[in-house]
């Protein structure tokens, strides 16, 4: 009997040993059985952390989101989801990594999906700024969210038959486009979700709307015949033919991750350009949330196909980061001296690496190698907002001398002159003299 007892203690030990936060904690755990009745039927505003108990960074995040919880008690809800266990959560709610962060506000149907850097403050601050979006709902007796017919809002375009060639097909845009009826249940649930994915998507991926009722032509042209009905019609030159049936959920996290994948295959990775003047700068790095500065060696220090392999390595890098509003700019060693200096680098030796987030002033260095791994683990880092950071010095203006561009070419040595001894006027000479 002693020994049936000791084997269920353990088995008891290891089976709680997969959950991150213990029964102690002011995290609340929430499985199937009790997330309706605590989340979606609440008032209160939630935090919700999906995670695995062998994710590596979902154990990194433990202490951070431990000290969330106990600093907005009596405020702001935290919970988290053993997704490994309850996948029915996880994908109703379209995890597909872990640690997945959902804050679920006015609107419950509809949880904002939570990017930022993982730590207590950054959390804190977009659920407080959650919280204040409902308490203005509340005052100005608006519910966010809903929509009268469709998926009409600022950011989901309104297509009729006469304008849909010339928006839709006439254009280089990508385009998913919903054809719906306004007495239909499924395209009102789907409204907030179609509304909420425009506005993240605004930039890349373009979501219309279409009265399927009113505007037969189009509805009967693309072969729908039940609402909705969801069309993605790719970037570039397009006509009626080129057109795909959406197969995603109907969540708006699902529409925006489907979108962003095709999106994707789609858009060309971001040029990398050599650094020859603050033009240069201002194009590629102004308006994107990072930039990506690297100093290669001298062309006297590294040759020709020494340095366009360090160019490939950031072509490859901007190619696996091309969904990113990330730019790339590369010099030589001190033909930017003063920018140098700014960033603190060189001092590490060449090929040299920073990160420039230019709206916060903010940079960071590169300390690895200077391959494709090294980059692609320093960059990851940076923008889960695991970096280290240090502000911009002075002012946290970028200043770029105007430089001639590289010939292609291997460098060449300045060659000597020669000196025409007839010339010369010899010391003893000049004493004859």
């Amino acid at each position: 009997m002693k020994l049936i007892l000791g084997s269920l203690c353990l088995c008891l030990l290891v089976a709680g040993s997969t959950a991150l936060y213990p029964s102690s904690s002011d995290v609340v755990d929430l499985t199937p059985a009790n997330f309706d009745r605590l989340v979606k039927q609440s008032d209160s505003i939630w935090i919700v952390e999906f995670y695995a108990p062998w994710c590596g960074h979902c154990k990194s995040l433990v202490p951070e989101y431990q000290k969330l919880a106990t600093a907005l008690k009596g405020v702001i809800k935290v919970g988290a989801v053993n997704a490994d266990e309850d996948k029915s959560l996880a994908g109703e709610y379209g995890v597909r990594g872990f640690p997945t962060i959902k804050i679920f506000g006015a609107n419950k149907k509809s949880p904002t999906d939570y990017n930022g850097q993982r730590t207590a403050d950054a959390i804190a601050e977009a659920a407080l700024t959650e919280a204040k979006k409902k308490v203005k709902a509340s005052l100005g007796g608006k519910d966010e969210g809903k929509s009268d017919s469709g998926s009409k809002t600022d950011d989901v375009i309104e297509l009729t038959d006469s304008n849909f060639n010339k928006l839709v097909l006439e254009s280089d845009d990508v385009w998913l486009i919903e054809f719906f009826a306004p007495w239909c249940g499924h395209c009102k649930n789907l409204a907030p979700h179609w509304a909420k994915a425009a506005s993240e998507l605004k930039g890349k991926v373009k979501l219309g709307a279409l009265d399927a009722t009113v505007h037969q032509v189009k509805a009967s042209e693309y072969g729908v015949q039940g609402y909705p009905t969801i069309k993605y019609f790719a970037g570039g030159k397009k006509d009626k033919h080129s057109v795909q049936d959406y197969d995603g959920g109907r969540t708006s996290s699902e529409i925006v991750s489907w979108a962003l994948e095709k999106y994707s295959e789609n858009i060309p990775a971001p040029e990398v350009y050599e650094l020859l003047d603050q033009e240069i700068l201002t194009k590629s790095c102004e308006g994107k949330a990072l930039c990506i500065i690297s100093v290669l060696p001298h062309i006297l220090d590294c040759n020709a196909k020494c340095r366009n392999g360090y160019v490939s390595v950031l072509k490859e890098i901007a190619e696996k980061y091309k969904n990113k509003l990330w730019g790339y700019v590369w010099t030589e060693a001190l033909a930017q001296a003063k920018l140098e200096e700014t960033l603190g680098m060189g001092g590490f030796g060449y090929p040299a690496m920073a990160v420039v987030n230019l709206k916060k002033k903010k940079y960071s260095l590169l300390r690895g190698s200077f391959s494709n791994d090294g980059i692609n683990e320093f960059l990851r880092d940076i923008s889960y907002g695991r970096g280290q950071t240090a502000p911009l010095p002075g002012d946290g203006e970028l200043k770029v001398s105007t430089v001639e561009a590289w010939d292609g070419k291997d460098g060449q040595l300045p060659e000597e002159e020669d000196i025409d001894l007839s010339d010369v006027i010899l010391d003893d000479e000049k004493d004859e003299l």
